[in-house]
């Protein structure tokens, strides 16, 4: 099966969204667990679940929840870090309403620091937060490597990882534009930057893709994202991810500049790319 999806808004509830990505052609989709830029998340509903597991019955395998961009789990301000490790500890056991699935975040920017205090900073905060009884998988994502950003080599993701007491419940989501942003070369040499993070990581560690294409070009560190397609990876790059043996069975959201209608178009775009 091909898990293909979009981001949408959860404003409306988990089951407005279950039938939204049916509604376009999708089979999985991904969603912040508040405000992108922070603040408290709206209740649970205890019927509005319950109805999004009846949709969600044998057409919506999985789903991943992302966590707000204003967390900084590695700042250099010790209440930055506590509002991440509140947020973060809230949003996990908000999964278990929905068990199986996965969370993402941006591991954080050091802000000054250094890398190795970084990657110390947001272990800790790991292994604060998860649990050996939580259903939910935690993924690392890979950055584009902009600025004072965690994240954007693989190494650092693996240095993460190997920090993490329960490493098992630890996983990586693929962001397409930011590797290439930050210097993997998908386009080109697809088979090569799989291999590399097979080496480092572990391919049984990548459990989602952020499918997008790049506004900038390779190398770039800026992480800027565009419609597919339209961008400096283009479509037969796109195409040779969603097919690739170690990558085909993956969910594949994507975060492309778009609305509903745009969504849509894209999800069919990839469904007629992919082979069966």
């Amino acid at each position: 099966m091909f898990k293909i999806g979009c981001h949408l808004s959860a404003s409306a509830g988990y089951n407005h969204m279950a039938k939204e990505i049916i509604s376009i052609g999708g089979n999985t989709f991904q969603f912040f667990t508040r405000n992108p830029r922070g603040g408290k998340a709206k209740d649970i509903s205890e019927d509005d679940i319950k109805k999004y597991h009846e949709t969600a019955k044998g057409n919506i395998p999985c789903i991943l929840a992302h966590a707000p961009y204003t967390l900084n789990p590695c700042s250099a301000d010790p209440k930055i870090r506590e509002f991440s490790l509140m947020t973060m500890a809230d949003d996990l056991k908000r999964m278990e309403y929905t068990p199986g699935n996965f969370y993402n975040f941006h591991p954080g920017s050091h802000v000054g620091q250094g890398v190795e205090k970084g990657i110390e900073l947001i272990a800790d905060q790991l292994n604060k937060i998860i649990t050996p009884e939580q259903t939910t998988i935690v993924l690392l994502e890979t950055m584009a490597g902009k600025g004072s950003e965690v994240g954007g080599r693989f190494e650092e993701l693996r240095a993460i990882i190997d920090k993490v007491n329960l490493s098992d419940k630890i996983g990586v989501c693929l962001d397409t534009c930011h590797v290439y942003d930050a210097g993997y070369n998908i386009v080109d040499n697809l088979d090569g930057v799989l291999k590399e993070f097979d080496r480092i990581i572990g391919l049984d560690r990548l459990k989602a893709i952020h499918m997008n294409d790049s506004k900038n070009p390779f190398q770039s560190h800026k992480d800027r994202h565009e419609k597919i397609g339209e961008g400096s990876i283009g479509t037969d790059a796109m195409a040779r991810i969603i097919n690739h043996p170690a990558l085909r069975d993956l969910p594949f959201y994507l975060e492309t500049p778009n609305e509903l209608d745009g969504y849509a178009a894209e999800i069919a775009l990839l469904k007629s790319l992919y082979k069966e």
